[in-house]
């Protein structure tokens, strides 16, 4: 198990390789998972080809982590600056194959009116790739705060795709989807004829699917017209905020297995 510094793009990087082959890549850029692929050498992420890997602009892709706002609902950047701010490599693990990213008020460009510490650690474990966020109010009022990880996930055909655990039956998508699912309790799925993903959540009360569709994906300049077609992104989500209140701490977990 090795775990390395790397580029991908323009970006520096962290390379987490685990016994058995699998490999998570991580830009500090955004502490953004930017790639993962289980132990049989299988790209489990879909990344655009017209992202931006330079740090101008959120990458299209991967795992962006959405804090402290998601989409519009607040007054700032939409989604937040996590996914747009410059992150450290904190800790690594080489026998777990695990590395942790941190990024507080002193990294920000421009501060945020709360003292606040993320950490994000990535995972890997066999065919299961195990992200963990936690949130720490180090200021001295307390702040409100949602979260997300903007899981999109790699499919061979999207009408071959299915999605258990989010409504009764599993969900298809056949175009634009955009849809909030609140007080996910049990584990979701998403199945396609080439194998299954079990996804299961901790301390993120909501997930989100989406999918641009035709139109919308037309009009994104950092998507090819068809990219719509090779991806799903499901979420875990903390949509209505939380309090913290100072000294207070959060942790949500997203852990991903591989099946067949």
């Amino acid at each position: 198990m090795t775990i390395s510094h790397t580029t991908f793009g323009a970006l520096p990087a962290v390379r987490i390789c685990a016994a058995d082959g699998a490999e998570a890549i991580v830009t500090l850029y955004g502490a953004h998972l930017i790639s993962w692929k289980t132990g049989d050498g299988r790209q489990r992420l879909f990344c655009s080809a017209k992202s931006a890997l330079d740090g101008s602009r959120a990458i299209r892709g991967g795992v962006p982590v959405i804090f402290p706002q998601f989409a519009e609902r607040g007054t700032g950047m939409r989604h937040g600056f996590a996914r747009v701010s410059t992150w450290r490599l904190a800790a690594s693990d080489k026998a777990s194959a695990a590395a942790t990213f941190e990024l507080a008020n002193a990294d920000l460009a421009q501060g945020w009116p709360h003292g606040f510490r993320l950490a994000l650690t990535v995972s890997l474990e066999g065919d299961a790739l195990s992200l963990s966020l936690d949130v720490t109010n180090t200021g001295s009022d307390a702040f409100a705060f949602s979260s997300a990880l903007h899981t999109y996930f790699l499919v061979d055909e999207l009408k071959d795709a299915r999605i258990a655990g989010v409504q009764h039956g599993d969900l298809q998508i056949e175009d634009k989807l955009d849809q909030i699912y609140r007080a996910i309790g049990g584990a979701m799925a998403l199945k396609q004829p080439s194998g299954v993903l079990a996804l299961t959540q901790a301390g993120f009360r909501d997930a989100v699917v989406w999918n641009p569709g035709a139109l919308d994906t037309a009009a994104l300049a950092d998507m090819e017209d068809d990219d719509y077609l090779r991806f799903v992104c499901i979420e875990p989500a903390l949509i209505e905020p939380a309090t913290l209140a100072p000294g207070a701490a959060w942790h949500g977990t997203h852990r991903i297995s591989a099946g067949v």
